[in-house]
């Protein structure tokens, strides 16, 4: 099976050490270069003492980034920037014949008008949007197999679509009054220093942020409006809790149907359940729990598996969905290897299980 060359543009924060971690163990991609202005000339090995056994910790440094350069090393490069920034490296990376994957925001949207909406400035690569495919593999993976420019989904996005999209599809639930609570671990926020991130800060506190508008509502509702073939707009609400890692995310959905009756809610618990084994029985990163079990960051955290549950409430008439997932693996690096396996026709778990 062919070996590919691969690279990692700001492989210092958490998810590019995420990045590393698979990646050093993949058995078809080989690391070629790592990049980091704050590391440059020191080993992984110095920087990432976890993978000082590894036989290239010690040979592989941290470089500058550059995009020229890169391309003549790689073939595959994972851009682990900030938005604003990745698009400036995906330009040149992609004129330089490389397959690029995103894990920041640059490429997720469709629309520049929206992106600036929620972004607060203008595009940087706007004649590049059109090319960009996202990259939810459950959802896009033929066109995963195609794209040179695939654009990893956020973490939040990834607890909310997975579980959503299947019900629109199906027309199982109303596209009007979808309400998403999720909780994430702090290093969803990033390797950085800042005082609402500080231990003191974080530890035995739970608290909202991004209030009522966070950044990834408007991928989270593009992608459900194309599931759904009609404008929709959710309610989100992130939280902040005292964990490492993991996301847990609750959804309240309004079945198309009302039920009233103990058979009504048989027969529609029947069609959920079929609706999702439908999309997901086959799907290796897909854990639907159909007993008593609810989804739990526990059982996901350095895996890049999402549970998903779901109970029918008859007081009050709703759909109630909850997904765990690990925000640093199937809400980033991991996933983006898993779109990786995808393009080049590997075993979608290689590197991953």
């Amino acid at each position: 099976m062919t070996m590919k060359k691969v690279a990692i543009v700001g492989a210092s924060g958490y998810s590019g050490e995420e990045l590393v971690r698979l990646l050093l163990n993949h058995p078809q991609a080989e690391l070629v270069a790592v990049t980091s202005r704050q590391y440059a000339g020191q080993t992984l090995a110095q920087i990432f003492p976890r993978f000082a056994n590894h036989p290239k910790a010690k040979s592989l440094r941290f470089t500058e980034p550059n995009a020229e350069l890169l391309a003549k090393q790689a073939d595959i490069v994972f851009l682990a920037l900030p938005h604003g920034v990745a698009a400036e490296y995906a330009v040149p990376l992609l004129n330089g014949g490389c397959t690029v994957i995103d894990l920041s925001a640059d490429f997720r949207l469709r629309s520049a008008t929206v992106y600036k909406d929620f972004y607060a400035h203008d595009h940087p690569a706007p004649d590049l949007l059109p090319k960009a495919i996202y990259g939810l593999p459950e959802v896009y993976r033929e066109q995963i197999k195609t794209s040179q420019l695939i654009a990893s989904p956020g973490c939040y996005p990834t607890s909310i679509l997975l579980p959503v999209i299947p019900l629109l599809r199906a027309k199982l639930i109303k596209s009007a009054g979808i309400i998403a609570d999720s909780l994430s671990g702090v290093s969803g926020a990033g390797r950085k220093a800042e005082l609402d991130y500080l231990f003191v800060e974080c530890n035995e506190s739970v608290r909202p942020y991004g209030v009522p508008k966070h950044r990834h509502l408007s991928e989270i509702e593009q992608e459900l409006s194309l599931a759904a073939g009609t404008d929709v707009t959710i309610q989100f609400t992130p939280h902040l809790i005292p964990v490492n890692r993991g996301i847990l995310t609750t959804l309240y959905l309004a079945p198309e149907k009302h039920f009233s009756t103990a058979d009504e809610a048989k027969a529609l618990n029947e069609k959920i359940t079929a609706c999702y084994h439908a999309a997901y029985a086959n799907e290796p990163f897909v854990r639907l729990l159909d007993g008593k079990a609810f989804p739990d960051t526990k059982n996901v955290v350095s895996t890049n598996i999402c549970e998903i549950a779901w109970r029918l409430d008859p007081r009050t008439g709703r759909l109630i969905v909850m997904s765990a997932e690990d925000n640093l693996v199937k809400g980033a690096s991991g996933q983006a290897v898993q779109s990786m396996n995808i393009h080049c026709g590997w075993p979608e778990t290689a590197g991953l299980i």
